[in-house]
Formats: C-alpha cells, structure tokens, sequence
C-alpha cells in the first residue's frame, strides 16, 4: 500500500529536493495570474510573498511548478494522513467514477453513502448512533451546533479562546480567535461564550448554568490550530460529567484529531471519554470532500421529518468522497497502517524530544503524528514556516501569535523520511538560533 509506483517524477517516498528557491520564477507568473482573478483575502496572496504553486503530489511528497520537490508536513490540512493520492483511495474512486459520479443530495440515497453511514455508525462509541453527512468541517460544526439547539431548546454555547471550529457564520461564532469574527460580529450569535482552554470546573459550572443556560460545549479534544495545546490530565473527563449534571451536550470537534492522528481512532476515547456528538472529517475522507457528525441515536433523530430537509447540501454525501472514506476507513482501522503510524510516531516523538532538549526555547508537544514546537516568539513559527520551505519542508504556523510550529505528516512517511525531516528542522530551528 505504502510501495512508490513508477511514476518516474513522483513516487511519494522521497527526500526533499529544492532545485530552485521557493517561490520560484514560475509559482511567482502563476500567483501573479490568480491575483488577477481571485478575490483578495485567500492566502495563496497572504503575506507579502507569493508562495509555492503545487503541481503534483503523491505520498508525503509535493512537487512545484519550478520542479521543487517538498516533503509535507501538514498532510494537506490534516486529510492526506494516508498520503497525497493514495493508490487504494484511488482505485476505489476509480472504481466508484465508472458507476455514478453525482447523485441527488439528501432526496435519494446510493449504495455508498448507504455503506458509509453503516461504517461509521459501527466506529462511533454508542451503543446505537447515527450519522449526520456534511461536506465540510464547518459545516459539520454547524450540523452539531443545530443539533444541540432542537435537542435542549437552548441557543447559548460555550467554547474556548484559541479554538478553530470554521468560518461559517454558525461554526465561526464558536471559533475562539477574535480576528476572525470582528468583521461578521453583527451577524453571530450573541449567545456564544468563551473560556480559556483547561478552565477550572467550577468557573465551568457558574458559565453553564448561567441566566442563559449553555446546550452545548463545543472543544477540541487537543487544541490544533491553537497552538497543539493538550487539556490539563482529567479536564475532559470532568468537563463530560460536569455536562451531564447540566443537561448541556458535549460536542467533540475531531476533525483534526479522528481517524488516528493520536492513535486512538478518536482522540477522546483515549482519555476515556464518550461526548454526545463528534464532528469529524478531514483524514476519513482520503482526500475528497466530506465530512460527518456522528451521534447518539436519540438525539440525532431530534431533526424533524418535514418533507424537506432542514440542512443539505446539493453535493451532500457525494458517490466518489463516499468511496474514498469508505477506504480510506479501512485503511486507517488496519495493521498495516498502525504498525507504520507507530513506528513513525516513535521516530518523531524521540527526534523532536531530542531537539527540545536541545534548546531550551523551543517547548515540545504532542502525540502520535500531530506536534507542534512552541518557539516562544509572536511570529517565530512563521518566519520558521518560511525558512523551512526554503530547504524543502511544508509545515504550519499555529498559536494564537504565530508562535508555534505544526507538524501532521501523514501516517504512511518513510523512516528516511522523518529522519530527513528531522535534520532539516535541527539545522534551521536550532543551529540558526
């Protein structure tokens, strides 16, 4: 599954290559020609410099337009945990292409999304569950923040200062970065409230039952863009029965997190804890669009059934992204998967421990494949992000200033792979310190 085919520019399993300094002269004319014609505001045009143009990407590798070849330490966002094109993803796709491309939204199910839903409702921790498609994160978000609203009556919600849940009006009301949600204050709801990440219980408690009482805490089982912040030991277990004391429902946002980004399948089973609802996309897609809210069985079925239904979409559950999860869930559940996760995760761990040790400015956390190096400057990660690019590595500035550097690669990098990327991130981290 891992195996390079033979493609003779990409096979997936290289070490970085950088031919000509990012952003090359023709990444350069592409940004230029975009600029002419896509909205400002995207970051392909964000600061202040235009960046790479990718041309191809396969396993852990990605390939410019200039013939740069990276090494991506992002996974795409998170969803490439299985590597950029994945030939049994691609096969399924393949496959799923020569039947039926389009289907009819939520009017008219097809054989996939049938299979998918059986699927996912077999991963989820209820005893009976149901699943809610979406098409993407935020749209996932706003599925589960709809939920909580029919099933409690309740409009108020509690989330927490560096969160990222989207930006969709519903889904960005619950996004804890302030910069976000400026512009579009008037449009959000207004019952939204945020904590700081790891509050005190009963700090908690006085929010949630407030004069407006809470129906749904929404949190990130680790906070990701946020900074790679990891809940104090036992908050989220004590968060899950403060809920339940409440009657608030408990809504896990692990679209970065699922599908084994930590090692359990969901991250919030390894600390032993079952929310109401949790949101996930992004790695159980194999690289298509689609996302899910699965949920007790109950509470899902809280949606009235009106003829019409009340959130859709027109590519809701669409036939190729449903067969692509549907794969690439089998790949994530197998062993052959887990025992490359574990092998990796063990090479970054001790390799990223070592560079921490290393320099005492740099602060190391994480677990499994998702990491971040807290710099301890506002804007460090990013000036990082930039100099790492230089020497053929893609990673993320995170953090509510900049300050920390993400790193996701996918689950399928070599070992010659990780030890490339080690060396490059000790060089410039480190030896430039």
């Amino acid at each position: 599954m891992v195996a390079p085919d033979h493609d003779p520019v990409l096979t997936g399993t290289a070490r970085p290559r950088v031919k000509t300094p990012p952003p090359g002269p023709r990444s350069r004319q592409w940004v230029e020609r975009i600029g002419r014609v896509e909205a400002s505001g995207i970051d392909t045009r964000a600061g202040g410099a235009s960046p790479i143009v990718w041309q191809a990407a396969r396993g852990a590798n990605v390939l410019d337009v200039d013939g740069n070849l990276f090494l991506d330490l992002t996974s795409g966002f998170g969803v490439a945990a299985l590597g950029h094109r994945n030939p049994v993803i691609e096969a399924a796709v393949d496959a799923q292409r020569a039947l039926l491309v389009h289907g009819l939204g939520d009017l008219q199910a097809h054989v996939r999304r049938i299979e998918l839903a059986e699927r996912l409702s077999s991963l989820a921790p209820w005893t009976e569950s149901r699943v809610y498609f979406a098409i993407s994160g935020s749209d996932a978000v706003e599925i589960a923040l709809k939920t909580a609203c029919l099933a409690t009556g309740r409009s108020a919600v509690l989330a927490f200062d560096g969160s990222y849940h989207g930006t969709t009006l519903g889904s960005l009301a619950a996004t804890g970065r302030r910069n976000f949600r400026r512009p579009f204050a008037a449009q959000l709801n207004p019952a939204v409230r945020f904590l700081p990440y790891g509050t005190e219980i009963d700090r908690l408690e006085a929010t949630l039952l407030g004069p407006d009482p809470v129906g749904a805490v929404v949190v990130e089982p680790i906070l990701g863009r946020g900074g790679v912040r990891h809940p104090p030991p036992g908050w989220l277990a004590e968060l899950r029965h403060l809920t339940q004391r409440t009657g608030t429902l408990l809504v896990f946002d692990e679209l970065l997190t699922g599908g084994g980004r930590t090692g359990p399948f969901f991250a919030g089973s390894g600390h032993g804890v079952v929310p109401d609802l949790i949101c996930c996309g992004k790695a159980l897609s194999g690289g298509y669009p689609l996302a899910a809210v699965l949920g007790r069985a109950d509470l899902l079925e809280v949606w009235p059934d009106s003829g019409e239904a009340l959130h859709t979409a027109t590519f809701l559950a669409h036939p190729v992204a449903c067969a692509a999860a549907l794969s690439a869930v089998e790949l994530l559940c197998s062993c052959e998967v887990a025992g490359f996760f574990s092998a990796r995760s063990r090479e970054f761990a001790a390799g990223l421990e070592e560079l921490g040790a290393r320099h005492e400015r740099i602060v190391v956390r994480g677990t499994g494949l998702l990491w971040g190096l807290d710099l301890g400057a506002p804007g460090a990660a990013v000036a990082a992000s930039h100099a790492l690019l230089r020497e053929g590595l893609l990673t993320l500035p995170s953090g509510l200033q900049g300050e920390v550097l993400e790193l996701l690669p996918p689950y399928t990098i070599t070992a010659d792979q990780v030890a490339a990327a080690l060396e490059i991130l000790a060089r410039v981290l480190v030896d430039s310190a």
